[in-house]
């Protein structure tokens, strides 16, 4: 199981409270640069438009420049493929306004590429350091007994 890409400030700025495993709708030029490792999460999320869940801003950068159709958006829209009952319960979840959807990783699952969502609240900046306080005290502690 290849992971293509990954957004690792999700851990820090976010509370996980659920976490869903969804698939993407892509072009064959977008799974061949994802395959490749040039796909980035960086401010990107999910949003629910009717009954269905879309991919924003994940930008996905052309494969091969010279070959691309001159109509190609890396940052457009992707659906997500996600069961009935996952997405009534997201649904319902984003009504509540201090929710939001964001993608954590894309990796491969069987030769299809999986998109890993999670359902999450925002952290206080006081949360945020107390991160901080436990990261720093954890390195200390393996510093310690690596020394020893």
């Amino acid at each position: 199981m290849a992971n293509y890409a990954e957004n690792r400030k999700i851990y820090f700025n976010y509370e996980i409270i659920e976490k869903y495993e969804a698939g993407i709708e892509l072009l064959g030029i977008e799974v061949k640069s994802v395959r490749k490792g040039r796909m980035s999460l960086d401010g990107a999320f999910v949003i629910i438009r009717g009954e269905e869940a879309f991919l924003i801003n994940a930008n996905i950068p052309a494969y091969q420049q010279n070959n691309t159709p001159k109509d190609y958006d890396p940052l457009r829209n992707k659906k997500l493929l996600l069961t009935k009952k996952e997405l009534n319960i997201l649904i319902g979840s984003e009504k509540n306004k201090s929710l939001t959807i964001v993608p954590i990783s894309v990796y491969n699952k069987n030769r299809k590429i999986k998109v890993e969502i999670a359902l999450v609240k925002g952290k206080k900046n006081y949360d945020k350091r107390e991160s901080i306080k436990k990261r720093e005290t954890d390195r200390e502690v393996r510093r310690e007994y690596k020394g020893r």
